[in-house]
């Protein structure tokens, strides 16, 4: 008899992550990866997916061949099935979709028998992706009418093999393999000698939606030798069929102005999402480790003394986003709105700054043509004799503001409204991808970040290319013997990715 579920045990998701670009994670998986208490994942999963996860939840790799030991299937389904039953949330999170070649048939198998709670989400498996990340079309009116996804490796279990090379030889569409790179001179001589044409096209896509993803054309009784040759590593799959001559030589994912750039991105972990996402929607891997840390200031009073006398300031003047981010919600957070500000006109540094006051429906009412605090300065000189001014800052920075503004006769509080603090140390992984060169680019987006930048990595920074936001930030890594690839025109996160791009854009 079977035993009902305990509805007070924990519960077990079985998740496709995808082939690998974050971006192809569904909406349901990312909502899993948020509650999990317990991630259980593949070596293929992208790390930029794990990110999506509560810092409190534990993740861990299953193993990866020739890196460690590797989990077992049993060991797996125990460890899920011991995490459900002490009321955790766990997430089984499988490259692609889970129920293709995910051995998820043995995991349900395992969970219904110890009366689990299963909820399987579906991801985009390898096969639907190749199509549209190399530009192939898996069916075609005229030359494919069906699509067959075949495993390149069987279970060693088998006594007999299962699968029917006559059948496939005559199939009418498109053959996808899946982990065949050491079997591809089975079953390609298989299908030949089983009556199909050797001169079949076959296209091999390497790391498939991946910033690294390599694609090369052969023939069905080519291509083992060709992969052999090319020292070809999984994961691979090879598309064989005649649709395989309609992938054009260089798809519309590789075509991306920052294919195969892979950046280091170093703002503070909060604030780097949005510079990620612009640089991989122009097709580079990112990488994230944050050098500085944004946190609240050592002490609140100055800010809330401040606050308790908005309506002395003819000027409140904004030199970061986070600034802005940090005041207004101390001033919300007490009860209090926007109408607090009517007496004062705002100032802001850059088009950053003033879209996070408009976040707040606050809109800027002087920003200068040059982001910088240079400029800034310059432009509320003439505004501000003989008034008072807030300038809002962080726990260090440039004093330029206030020099400037006190020289044109305004007389000046400036509060700290969050702090500043440098990280320490790297992730080991980091450090490891830095110091073989594997690193194209590190965006250095402020002279704080420069600094720290420098006492974190010191010399091993001359193994890649750094991006400078500014002239201020390019000069302090100057101050450190340490010269910037490119420099930003504009000072703002479009112009350092315009700079980037313009630099690694072919010659023509």
């Amino acid at each position: 008899m079977v035993q009902p579920v305990n509805k007070h045990r924990g519960r077990v998701f079985l998740v496709g992550a995808g082939p690998g670009d974050p971006g192809l994670l569904t909406l349901r998986a990312a909502e899993c990866l948020r509650t999990a208490d317990l991630i259980l994942y593949d070596y293929l999963v992208n790390p930029r997916i794990l990110a999506q996860a509560a810092a409190s939840a534990e993740q861990v790799c299953l193993g990866r061949h020739g890196h460690g030991r590797i989990l077992s299937q049993a060991e797996i389904n125990a460890r899920m099935i011991a995490a459900a039953n002490q009321g955790q949330q766990v997430v089984r999170l499988k490259s692609g979709d889970p129920l293709i070649f995910g051995r998820a048939g043995e995991e349900l198998a395992a969970l219904a028998a110890a009366n689990i709670r299963v909820e399987i989400v579906p991801g985009i498996t390898a096969a639907v992706a190749a199509g549209a990340y190399a530009g192939i079309p898996l069916t075609h009116r005229d030359l494919a009418s069906a699509v067959a996804l075949i495993t390149g490796q069987e279970s060693s279990d088998k006594d007999t093999a299962a699968i029917d090379f006559a059948a496939l030889a005559k199939f009418p569409g498109t053959l996808v393999f899946y982990m065949g790179v050491t079997t591809a001179q089975h079953w390609a001589a298989a299908l030949i000698a089983a009556g199909k044409s050797g001169d079949t096209p076959a296209v091999v896509l390497r790391r498939c939606s991946w910033a690294d993803q390599t694609l090369f054309h052969s023939t069905l009784q080519e291509v083992a030798a060709e992969m052999a040759a090319r020292h070809v590593r999984p994961p691979v799959l090879v598309i064989v069929g005649e649709v395989a001559r309609q992938a054009p030589v260089c798809s519309w994912f590789v075509e991306r102005p920052l294919f195969g750039q892979k950046i280091l991105v170093t703002r503070a972990a909060d604030q780097a999402r949005s510079l990620i996402e612009r640089l991989e929607m122009l097709g580079a891997e990112c990488l994230i480790q944050p050098v500085i840390e944004i946190g609240p200031p050592a002490d609140w009073r100055p800010v809330d003394a401040a606050l308790e006398r908005l309506d002395e300031f003819a000027w409140i003047v904004f030199s970061s986003a986070n600034g802005v981010q940090s005041l207004l919600s101390r001033l919300f957070s007490q009860g209090r709105d926007a109408r607090d500000l009517r007496g004062a006109q705002l100032a802001a540094i850059g088009p950053a700054t003033a879209t996070e006051l408009a976040k707040f429906h606050l809109r800027a009412d002087l920003q200068p043509a040059e982001f910088r605090a240079e400029a800034l300065a310059a432009a509320l000189q003439e505004r501000v004799s003989g008034k008072k001014c807030l300038l809002i800052r962080a726990s260090r920075g440039r004093e330029v503001l206030r020099e400037h503004l006190q020289a044109a006769g305004a007389t000046i509080e400036q509060v700290v409204v969050y702090s500043s603090t440098d990280v320490l140390a790297s992730a080991p992984e980091i450090l490891s991808a830095l110091e073989n060169e594997e690193i194209g680019w590190i965006t250095v987006t402020s002279s704080a970040i420069a600094r720290s930048l420098v006492a974190m990595f010191g010399e091993r920074l001359r193994k890649t290319k750094l991006a400078s936001i500014s002239p201020i930030t390019s000069a302090t890594l100057r101050e450190f013997h340490h010269e910037p690839a490119v420099e930003a025109t504009e000072y703002t996160m479009e112009g350092l990715i315009t700079a980037i791009c313009a630099r690694t854009a072919p010659a023509h």
